[in-house]
């Protein structure tokens, strides 16, 4: 990390660098069968060379990458050592990194989680994480408190793209509130500053209807400076030309994230098909 990107926040340079890069986020999801057609082995060092042509080709076309934790995960240490060189040559490269790790669980557990992944000179450091909140918002406080301390970012799974989601995210308190909305509501709640686009941020699946999710206008209203990272197009079916449809004034907040679809074009195909997406989705936000 720059002497710049320290002083500055996560939210400060997501917003720069969606003006700069526009808002397509890469993923880095080393499946096994991608792999293969890579003609990599599925070991930590074919995840690793995966990883390291993906920033390769991502590099100086768009700002943000997603590194998918699980799959560098499953090769155990070693696994965690090529994520690690992942990451570096991503903050070598000058991209922001949001670490798909889904962390998530209540007080000293959590300050271990933010020391592995939110400080500054971590061998896993990243720019924002994902995490989970089913202990609740208010248990993810140490989270947020040492991201916003470090000039890091936090999306917090809110209506996911999974078709077995919609049960529990959208059974109601007690007040009539969807789980969905009341997690956004809490994350948005600690973007105090309405003039810019916040540190902290929710998951919003593109493959949703977000009326089903309790996200009615007033809600869609306080989500006004709250960044949405979206999952669920490409691979799983939603298409750019959605992007207005599905989340509505929430559009400008958006980072939309692809993974498979431009990973099976292998790694001699992929700065086109990066490419080919980053104008598809300018032409979208025009």
């Amino acid at each position: 990390m720059t002497g710049a990107q320290k002083s500055s926040t996560f939210g400060a340079r997501l917003d720069a660098s969606i003006v700069a890069n526009g808002r397509l986020c890469v993923g880095i999801d080393p499946h096994p069968y991608l792999l293969d057609s890579w003609g990599l082995p599925s070991s930590a060092d074919g995840a690793r060379r995966f990883g390291l042509a993906v920033i390769d080709a991502a590099a100086g076309r768009v700002g943000v990458v997603k590194p998918q934790v699980a799959f560098f995960e499953a090769y155990g240490s070693a696994g965690f050592a090529a994520l690690e060189e992942v990451l570096a040559a991503a903050r070598a490269a000058g991209l922001l990194v949001i670490g798909d790790a889904k962390r998530g669980d209540i007080g000293s557990t959590n300050d271990g989680y933010a020391n592995a992944w939110l400080e500054p000179g971590s061998p896993l450091e990243v720019d924002a994480l994902t995490v989970t909140a089913f202990t609740g918002v208010g248990a993810l406080g140490g989270l947020f408190d040492r991201a916003e301390a470090n000039g890091k970012g936090v999306f917090v799974l809110s209506a996911t793209s999974n078709p077995e989601s919609r049960v529990l995210q959208t059974a109601r308190t007690d007040a009539g509130a969807t789980v969905s909305r009341l997690v956004a509501d809490e994350v948005a709640a600690r973007n105090t500053d309405r003039t810019r686009l916040g540190d902290f941020g929710v998951v919003l699946g593109a493959t949703k209807r977000l009326d089903d999710y309790g996200f009615t206008n007033d809600a869609v209203r306080a989500l006004s400076t709250t960044p949405v990272l979206a999952p669920g197009f490409g691979f799983q079916g939603a298409e750019f030309s959605q992007l207005t449809s599905v989340f509505g004034p929430l559009a400008p907040n958006v980072l939309v994230a692809v993974s498979r679809s431009i990973l099976q074009h292998g790694a001699s195909g992929l700065a086109d098909a990066i490419d080919i997406d980053v104008a598809h989705l300018a032409g979208v936000a025009r």
